[in-house]
């Protein structure tokens, strides 16, 4: 992989973190192709083949989807999310399409309550190269633990 290509996923990964830590949803289905697959699903699961998925996404027009439930139907209790996210490590390219992954950590902060770790894991992604820049063809957020609190409400 040539030096621009790893600088522009990098700067995906960065992107990506931003627009969700920043509460920009409608941004957040620009980065995938519109025939995507996004799933937030526990390292157990994954890692035995079991389908079950905490939230399973299979294109764009379904993460348009959760962004309507986020920001029209969803009521919760408002809190912030902050990502902290390792460096990619490539695992294959062909062409133009890259096989990635990379560490994460989500923090969420209430109003008036102290940060705490929300959740733990890594980023399984297939992205390609397209006319209007890198986009996830495929986001897989396995994350660690077994129980998270109360609900997923935002992207990780």
């Amino acid at each position: 992989m040539d030096f621009q290509t790893y600088l522009d996923l990098t700067t995906l990964y960065a992107e990506y973190a931003t627009a969700v830590d920043s509460g920009q949803w409608d941004r957040w289905p620009e980065f995938f192709l519109d025939e995507c697959c996004y799933k937030i699903q526990p390292r157990a699961n994954h890692e035995r083949g079991l389908p079950l998925a905490t939230l399973s996404f299979e294109s764009k027009g379904m993460l348009k989807d959760r962004v309507y439930g986020i920001t029209e139907t969803i009521f919760h209790d408002p809190y912030y999310q902050r990502h902290v996210v390792g460096a990619p490590r490539i695992l294959k390219v062909e062409g133009d399409r890259i096989e990635a992954e990379a560490n994460y950590a989500v923090f969420r902060t209430k109003s008036n309550e102290l940060s705490t770790v929300f959740n733990v894991g890594r980023y399984i992604d297939v992205i390609r190269k397209t006319e209007s820049g890198l986009k996830f063809e495929s986001r897989l957020c396995i994350f660690d633990s077994e129980m998270i609190p109360n609900s997923i409400i935002y992207p990780i």
